[in-house]
């Protein structure tokens, strides 16, 4: 018998497994709007699969150094809360079948994401997915984050695996080149922004096709 083609799977967060990419766009642009600034059309989208730091260097270099980051951070970080509070976080197409899947096939799965320690907490818990994963590898526990390979390297180890029997699905360039370098196969699935699959070894519509269409779920 030939052995399974995968041992595991790792998730990425936002825009993989939590349709936060809207929330987070949609709050920023209303944000820097009260403040008195338009930014251009797509660079809010250009942030999607960066960490903090490096979104805010990308932010930095068109609003300039003399911006009111501090008084950004808090009308974003009041904003994406109320909308949090009030509609709580949606899951991306097919998240619960895709897990329920996994379970029934007995295969382990984890997440590798940039999001800090506390905010993937949060973030999970209120999309109702606080219990569904015990392996979450984050910023927080890395020295470099994507797309540099150490979250899910780190994710790998924590499973117990070789990263190349890992299958990592990203909806962003940035993180399947962070998948790929850490030696996994990666599908990906867009979110907000347009892909080419160039960085990827499958592009989907969703997770339950990418999951077929690369050959963990039978078709």
């Amino acid at each position: 018998m030939p052995l399974p083609r995968f041992d595991a799977v790792i998730f990425d967060l936002d825009g993989t497994l939590l349709a936060t990419e809207q929330m987070t766009i949609e709050t920023g642009e209303a944000a820097l709007s009260r403040m008195g600034r338009q930014v251009p059309p797509g660079l809010l989208e250009s942030l999607v699969g960066f960490d903090e730091p490096t979104s805010r260097g990308i932010l930095r270099r068109h609003l300039g150094d003399d911006f009111d980051f501090a008084h950004l951070d808090r009308m974003w970080a009041e904003a994406l809360i109320e909308r949090r509070d009030r509609d709580g976080i949606p899951l991306r197409p097919q998240v619960e079948p895709m897990l329920r899947a996994l379970r029934e096939a007995s295969i382990p799965f984890a997440i590798a994401t940039s999001s800090t320690r506390d905010q993937a907490r949060e973030k999970l818990a209120a999309a109702g997915l606080t219990d569904s994963f015990t392996i979450v590898v984050t910023r927080s526990d890395v020295p470099s984050p994507k797309p540099a390979p150490d979250v899910y390297l780190l994710a790998a180890e924590r499973l117990g695996l070789a990263p190349d029997r890992c299958l990592a699905f990203e909806d962003s360039d940035v993180g399947a080149i962070a998948a790929r370098a850490a030696g996994m196969t990666v599908v990906q699935v867009p979110d907000m922004v347009p892909l080419s699959g160039e960085h990827a070894d499958y592009l989907a519509p969703d997770l339950i096709a990418g999951a077929r269409g690369i050959g963990l779920l039978a078709a």
